[in-house]
């Protein structure tokens, strides 16, 4: 699929490392899209998932094998399948599952708790297929934040968003702190952050003041915050 006009752009105005970052992952999507689908469809058991995550990690995201992953990493005696280093820092844990299991929060729970006990921000969720990455915030209780989520065998997805997704995955990226920014433009813009907006004093002051100009309807802004969360922010985010 050829590049459009803003893509063409988006590249020329790239530093080198990222553009090259990028076309690492974006080749070697491509050489891995065979061989994922392959183990599909023998339903591999999670050992032979392993291998491919293994390689994706050290081929198409940038990080070595040696210094920068470790394997079944203790953790009060449980151990997540990796834990990734950069500078001889813990930035993440993979959980990695059977390519045909589908993740579920049972999973999540499970790396949920090695991040929690190591303080570590990053969780990375995968089969293979699917690639969840979520940010831990720290507190009482503690937040997860679902920030990337990316199927790289969705035949309804391009090749070049399943590459801006996965990128913030690589070594080069994750070292630089792109994704938090991701996270932080995915908070600003989820639900609940939106729908805390919508009923703060302003909004709804306007809201009140539009009304009463098309009804003649003087409604209180308490009011109309109950109003508009109960029957009309509530229901759509339960559809």
């Amino acid at each position: 699929m050829t590049e459009t006009s803003a893509e063409k752009r988006a590249t020329r105005s790239r530093p080198k490392w990222e553009t090259a970052a990028r076309d690492t992952v974006r080749s070697h999507l491509r050489k891995f899209s065979k061989p994922l689908a392959d183990l599909v469809a023998r339903d591999a058991n999670e050992g032979d998932t392993r291998l491919l995550v293994t390689d994706m990690l050290c081929d198409a995201l940038g990080y070595d094998k040696y210094s920068d992953l470790t394997t079944e990493y203790a953790v009060k005696g449980e151990f997540a399948d990796y834990g990734v280093r950069i500078d001889q820092q813990l930035v993440a844990f993979i959980e990695v599952k059977r390519v045909t299991t589908k993740l579920t929060q049972r999973h999540l729970r499970q790396v949920e708790m090695y991040s929690v006990n190591e303080g570590v921000e990053w969780l990375i969720l995968t089969n293979g297929v699917v690639w969840q990455v979520y940010r831990l915030i720290p507190g009482m209780p503690v937040t997860i934040d679902l920030v990337i989520e990316v199927d790289l065998l969705d035949e309804s997805s391009t090749l070049g968003k399943k590459v801006e997704k996965l990128f913030y995955l690589t070594k080069e990226s994750l070292k630089r702190g792109q994704i938090e920014t991701v996270w932080q433009e995915a908070a600003a813009t989820a639900p609940k952050a939106l729908t805390e907006a919508l009923l703060s004093e302003m909004p709804l002051d306007a809201i009140r003041k539009e009304v009463r100009r098309r009804t003649g309807v003087n409604i209180d802004a308490a009011d109309l915050g109950r109003l508009l969360r109960d029957s009309v922010v509530l229901p759509e985010l339960t559809k």
